[in-house]
């Protein structure tokens, strides 16, 4: 097998979508997944409760929500180390594909270091486990490490039309 490093990026709708259905497929597949979300809290979106049963102890949300003030950057600093430990873990105990939702964000926002979420696709290179990772702005050297990139573009929103997010749509 031939790991591979799948990112979907972009300012529109659907990346953490797109990382519930890949995971979906790789379960159906048979495969051992893992998926950790940097920047939700836990309870917070309508997948992590499916997520919480369809994979159990292989889902971890540990975000502190979007990073708004630079005040709050050391405690969602350590929110993301600790969900970065527990990414390394999961390639550790034999996860044959490891979703890293936001790790982007985390990325752009600091609150992860090139260095760091490389060691982390090193790690599951050796270990045959394919990464899934997603978040605005993907880096060009994420990009060019992929093998598969997508970018969501928005077309339309409703939210340009005054419609408020809504549970089940957009969390």
């Amino acid at each position: 097998m031939h790991p591979v490093i799948i990112v979907y990026t972009g300012e529109g709708k659907g990346k953490t979508s797109a990382c519930v259905g890949q995971a979906v497929r790789a379960r159906g597949h048979g495969m051992t997944v893992a998926f950790a979300q940097f920047m939700k809290r836990p309870h917070q979106a309508g997948e992590q409760r499916f997520l919480a049963e369809f994979l159990g102890e292989r889902f971890y949300a540990g975000g502190l929500g979007f990073l708004r003030r630079s005040e709050d950057f050391p405690a969602h600093r350590a929110a993301a180390q600790t969900t970065l430990a527990w990414a390394h873990a999961q390639v550790d105990s034999g996860c044959r594909m490891l979703v890293l939702d936001e790790a982007v964000y985390a990325l752009g926002y600091g609150l992860l270091e090139r260095s760091e979420l490389e060691a982390v696709l090193d790690s599951a290179r050796a270990a045959a486990c394919h990464v899934v990772l997603s978040g605005r702005g993907a880096p060009s050297w994420l990009v060019a490490r992929a093998h598969i990139v997508t970018e969501m573009l928005p077309l339309r929103h409703a939210y340009a039309e005054g419609v408020a997010a809504q549970a089940g749509v957009e969390f």
